[in-house]
């Protein structure tokens, strides 16, 4: 299940609670450790050397378990209490990976003197750092440098993400962020409004497929999408979708785009849009959006998407283009999902982009109360999703990599190939996380074997990762 945000005190809190359940806390130490190896192994190759910077306290501890389990690798541990001497280790090392197991989460002042000598020489060293459980000399609750920070490629926290790690002004210093959640404490006392996605929530989904199953047993998805020269976002929404495999998919797209997007197209039905033209009967689920940017969008396909979006019984995904032509309304008793990028969002709102970035919570149920009570997949680093009410969740899948054109396009047809799936919209906020953090691993398994990639390798590896978890099928 999904691990709770905290702060500080409630990670103390926690701690002290294991503690006088008879856990040990170098039994908790060693699995923290572990987990920062499990890391470091990933993040070098065999006979890499790597610097383990250990300080005084628990965070120092840990950093030297971790030293302990990496094999194949040459690891030297530097206790530091001296950080002018560090700053020459630092500065003489030229392999690949520095562990940063200085300070953590009890650091309470600011740096200063050779500790933020010891901190520019680590910014300064080019090497990939590891933090152990926060970056040095970050504040975790706030996300501010006291004094000054490491800068580090990936931050690996323990037990629960902690809440100023995700704030925007952290980012260049946690790098990736990853939760270490089994580290042996007893169970987390604290539920809170924000959590943390893990790979673990989807261990048993998707469920088998029925071996008597059908075409009608996976749905009908219907895609309107695509116009003159934006005929790529309606193929590239359908090519996502397929990924999920629902049982049909037919795109309907306008007329000049037509011949373009029915020709990269072999496993969807593709047809020209016309407004005296319906659905067909056996739809289970609608996309709208993707690709209906181009000038020669007809009047009355938008009126058609807004009279969907209010009227139809089916789960409806609106995306790109279609966010804008959403009215305000009441909830609405059928599945509506919107999937805004922050610009959209605050277009959405009319409101400035820079409060979408620093308020996202707010936003996001602001956007869900005032369009039908629909779930709101609001992307970005750490995409958020939720309603107006209830618990919201971040993505933990993902980089920098998905900030192409198309990807957007990508993840909603993806997602709607999910909704589409009748036997699986028991839970549908499952089945929309579920389907954010796969194309976010997608991107994560692409990079970790590749520099470059667009959007036709993400949709290749797109929906694998979990059935090759899962035994195959």
């Amino acid at each position: 299940m999904p691990t709770p945000v905290i702060t500080i005190a409630q990670m103390r809190e926690w701690e002290r609670a294991a503690w006088a359940t008879g856990v040990s806390e170098e039994f908790v130490m060693r699995r923290a450790g572990a987990a920062v190896a499990q890391v470091a192994l990933r993040m070098t190759r065999p006979g890499a050397e790597v610097l383990v910077l250990a300080g005084k306290g628990h965070n120092g501890d840990d950093a030297r378990f971790a030293a302990g389990k990496l094999p194949g690798r040459s690891a030297r541990v530097v206790d530091v209490t001296d950080p002018a001497a560090a700053v020459a280790e630092v500065k003489g090392f030229s392999g690949a990976l520095i562990v940063d197991g200085l300070f953590g989460i009890g650091l309470s002042r600011p740096l200063a003197g050779d500790w933020v000598k010891l901190v520019t020489a680590l910014n300064e060293s080019h090497i990939p750092i590891l933090a152990v459980d926060v970056p040095s000399g970050l504040d975790a609750d706030s996300g501010e440098p006291l004094g000054d920070a490491v800068r580090t490629a990936v931050t690996v926290t323990f037990g629960a993400m902690k809440q100023g790690l995700l704030r925007a002004n952290a980012a260049p210093f946690t790098g990736r962020l990853e939760v270490a959640a089994d580290i042996g404490l007893v169970a987390c006392p604290f539920k809170t409004e924000l959590n943390w996605t893990l790979a673990e929530d989807f261990a048993h989904f998707p469920p088998p497929r029925p071996v008597d199953g059908h075409k009608g047993t996976f749905g009908h998805l219907a895609i309107l999408a695509g116009s003159q020269g934006y005929h790529g976002a309606a193929v590239l929404a359908a090519r996502g979708a397929l990924r999920a495999m629902p049982g049909l998919v037919s795109v309907f797209t306008t007329e000049r785009a037509y011949p373009a997007v029915a020709a990269q197209l072999a496993q969807a039905m593709v047809h020209p849009w016309a407004p005296d033209a319906p659905l067909p009967n056996s739809c289970s689920a609608i996309l709208i959006g993707p690709g209906l940017a181009g000038m020669e969008v007809p009047k009355a396909l938008v009126q058609q998407a807004v009279r969907l979006w209010q009227e139809s019984p089916l789960p409806i995904i609106a995306d790109a283009s279609a966010l804008a032509w959403l009215p305000p309304g009441p909830p609405s008793e059928a599945l509506r999902v919107v999937t805004p990028h922050p610009g959209e969002a605050a277009a959405m709102l009319g409101v400035a982009k820079a409060r979408v970035l620093a308020e996202r919570g707010p936003v996001l149920r602001e956007i869900a109360l005032s369009r039908s009570g629909c779930w709101v997949v609001l992307k970005g680093r750490h995409t958020l999703i939720g309603r107006g009410r209830g618990e919201l969740f971040l993505n933990s899948s993902g980089n920098a990599g998905l900030a192409q054109g198309g990807s957007g396009d990508v993840l909603a047809g993806y997602l709607a190939g999910w909704l589409a799936q009748p036997l699986l919209r028991e839970d549908a906020g499952l089945v929309i996380r579920h389907a954010v953090w796969e194309h976010g691993r997608a991107a994560d398994e692409l990079a970790a074997r590749q520099r470059a990639w667009g959007m036709a390798d993400l949709i290749e590896v797109l929906g694998n990762f979990q059935r090759a978890t899962q035994g195959g099928g």
